[in-house]
């Protein structure tokens, strides 16, 4: 018996492949389904690729009615590759972009002087940060002009458990030969809202820095495309803004 074949962007109507659309008027133009499809490249025997990307789509926009593209990247690697017409090949491939993505926004930093700035350092983080699915705390060790001399991230669960490592984190800055550094870290619900824990674990690193002349600058928590500094809300010199 013959084996049917999976459809692919040719069993497409011409005015319907993405491919073709790309070349004519660009990537910007195309939808999310029609993206996914382009890296799909092939459906299933009964689908038609663009059919599995916008059937991929539906089921992750369960998870984020607003944004389910991301929310389908940011599946776990066994749920992507169970979805039907995606598979393991597939679910690896888009796993890849997901961290191309990822690292070309991480190297999209700002102008190195303004990461005095806590919006271009919230943007410096943000891609990396936003979707981490535990607390994770990240230290930038910045110079006396507050240039960026290293970016070091230490996964510890929550922001309580820093304290633990605070002399760690001290130290590492003092071997980079920083004076400043600034402390991120995310909060997975998305609201960036410190709690008192934040704020007590902030003001006892800030002390701990001040005894080694290394001075904290910021404390930035990292929600969905949100932030919130404790430099602009006047936290670490207890002044409100």
């Amino acid at each position: 018996m013959s084996q049917e074949k999976r459809l692919t962007m040719k069993d497409l109507p011409e005015n319907e492949r993405p491919y073709e659309k790309l070349e004519r008027m660009g990537a910007g133009v195309l939808s999310d389904a029609e993206l996914l499809a382009v890296l799909l490249r092939s459906g299933t025997r009964s689908e038609r690729v663009t059919e599995v990307a916008q059937r991929a789509l539906v089921t992750a926009r369960e998870q984020n009615p607003v944004d389910p593209l991301s929310a389908l990247l940011l599946m776990p690697l066994e749920a992507l590759s169970g979805l039907r017409g995606i598979g393991r090949v597939h679910a690896i491939q888009l796993k890849a972009v997901l961290e191309v993505a990822t690292r070309i926004a991480s190297v999209k930093a700002p102008d190195r002087a303004s990461f005095q700035d806590p919006a271009a350092v919230a943007e410096y983080c943000m891609e990396s940060m936003r979707h981490l699915d535990q607390e994770t705390v990240r230290v930038l060790y910045l110079n006396n002009k507050g240039r960026l001399l290293a970016d070091k991230t230490l996964s510890v669960g929550t922001i309580e458990q820093a304290l633990v490592s605070s002399r760690n984190i001290i130290m590492a800055g003092i071997s980079c030969k920083a004076v400043q550094f600034i402390l991120l870290h995310n909060h997975p619900s998305g609201d960036p809202s410190p709690s008192r824990d934040d704020i007590e674990t902030t003001m006892k690193l800030a002390e701990a820095g001040q005894l080694m002349d290394l001075r904290l600058v910021d404390h930035i928590v990292i929600g969905d495309g949100i932030y919130y500094s404790m430099k602009e809300h006047g936290i670490l010199d207890r002044t409100p803004v």
